[in-house]
């Protein structure tokens, strides 16, 4: 039924409906055929995902509307081709895991899955234009559409890249499906256990505590009832990222046999910024008309009629596991900006699932230039969440994080006190600073702190 009334609801959209619209963010390429052939040949290959996947997804999000799931969505801020290696994919998926084992074992409710990875290669920029000097080159947008090096063949977008683009995120799909299905996610599995990488943290002794009593449980279980806890055995994974790039986004839609509407089958989750969030863009006329959950990022420039019409245009049959809004506010602003949209969402009959980024809104620059984010700002922000949404009558129902499992120093702050010197001894990001795997896990800590006592208040 909400198939068919969201399906009436878009009969005058069309998957390139977007063309009509004014597209910001989007690649200027001089070559414009060679750009159709690109895409003619992308419209071809196998989606990364299925819609089935995508409907299951959707089922987990409306559950944590209700309190009774809790999302964690994380990964890198912008993928690079370069690392889609399996190192990098492992750990990738080693630190969302142990955060998920933190978040699982302290909120006492499953845990959604989702990475920013298997296809974060675009990037929104504020200007279309860098300037290094005298030179000027186009910005870069990310590996999806050209290259970091500031050289003029470098900068000028390649429609090539996005039959790249497509083979990486396909590669760490499939990497990702075989580690899961192999047993990675096993609570039994050594590899799971392997601490190695937290052994020198002032949070090691309560990660094992943790890890020691989980462990514990699931022998008592399977003592009691004389059966291996093989439901504990595979752990789904979802993947997102921001459907910037609206030709690959088209590319990758497709019709499934009997099941209505269409799919965006690069993505079980894809999400659109507050920099294409017009209600009359090309961005929102495209996610109108897809059947994948979405969500939208939004901030203090956020106003209440624009949410209110936002939800209206994206959400016409209000269904649940729609809509999910990522507020992204700075620790300094949350509290003056995030009530009114509370307010503004309680006002209307649309169930959204609640989910805070305390990244985006605490980005700043050192006296050396040096863009970074304070792990204060980013605990701040989050707990101010918690807080704001019980006093509201919400539910905070998840985390969007941008972290990765290698040994980076790019914010400062968390359990080791990295400080602005710390920077320059690993800082590998081109884009955005990230939490690195040692501050993803005490984050994940204090989350559960926090709900506790919120809990407790209650």
């Amino acid at each position: 039924m909400q198939q068919a009334l969201h399906a009436l609801d878009a009969h005058n959209w069309r998957i390139d409906s977007w063309h009509d619209k004014p597209a910001r963010q989007q690649a200027s390429y001089p070559d414009q055929q060679a750009l159709a052939d690109t895409l003619s040949q992308l419209n071809q290959l196998p989606p990364l995902v299925t819609s089935w996947e995508i409907n299951t997804l959707r089922q987990e999000l409306a559950l944590a509307q209700q309190g009774k799931r809790f999302i964690l969505q994380g990964g890198d801020c912008s993928e690079n081709f370069h690392e889609c290696t399996s190192p990098v994919i492992t750990n990738r998926l080693k630190v969302l895991l142990q955060m998920s084992l933190v978040l699982t074992h302290g909120l006492e409710m499953p845990v959604v899955r989702v990475g920013r990875f298997a296809g974060q290669y675009a990037k929104p920029r504020s200007s279309d234009i860098e300037t290094r000097g005298d030179v000027s080159l186009p910005s870069y947008r990310g590996d999806l559409v050209n290259g970091p090096e500031f050289t003029p063949e470098s900068r000028i977008p390649d429609p090539r890249r996005l039959l790249r683009g497509h083979a990486r995120s396909a590669l760490t799909m499939n990497f990702v499906r075989a580690l899961v299905d192999g047993g990675f996610a096993d609570l039994h599995h050594p590899e799971y256990w392997n601490l190695n990488w937290l052994e020198h943290s002032p949070l090691a002794k309560e990660f094992q505590r943790i890890a020691d009593d989980i462990e514990q449980s699931i022998r008592f279980m399977e003592t009691v009832t004389g059966k291996t806890a093989g439901t504990l055995r595979r752990t789904d994974f979802y993947t997102s990222h921001e459907a910037l790039h609206l030709h690959y986004e088209q590319a990758m839609t497709r019709q499934v046999p009997r099941v209505d509407g269409w799919h965006n089958l690069s993505a079980h989750f894809p999400w659109i910024g507050m920099r294409t969030a017009e209600l009359d863009g090309a961005h929102v006329e495209f996610f109108r008309g897809i059947r994948n959950p979405i969500a939208i990022k939004i901030g203090p420039g956020m106003s209440s009629d624009w949410l209110r019409g936002l939800l209206e245009v994206l959400d016409p049959g209000r269904e649940a596991g729609r809509i999910t809004l990522i507020h992204r506010m700075g620790a300094k602003h949350i509290a003056e900006h995030l009530p009114a949209l509370i307010r503004t969402v309680k006002s209307t009959d649309h169930a959204v699932t609640w989910v805070c980024d305390p990244m985006h809104g605490n980005t700043e620059s050192t006296a050396q230039g040096i863009k970074t984010r304070r792990f204060e700002n980013i605990q701040s922000e989050l707990e101010q969440a918690f807080d704001l949404h019980a006093d509201c009558g919400s539910i905070l129902g998840g985390v969007h994080l941008e972290l990765t499992g290698e040994d980076v120093t790019e914010c400062t702050g968390g359990a080791r006190a990295l400080s602005d010197t710390d920077l320059q001894r690993a800082y590998k990001s081109t884009v955005d600073p990230r939490l690195n795997y040692e501050q993803a896990i005490e984050l994940a800590m204090l989350i559960v702190r926090k709900h506790q006592q919120i809990a407790a208040a209650n």
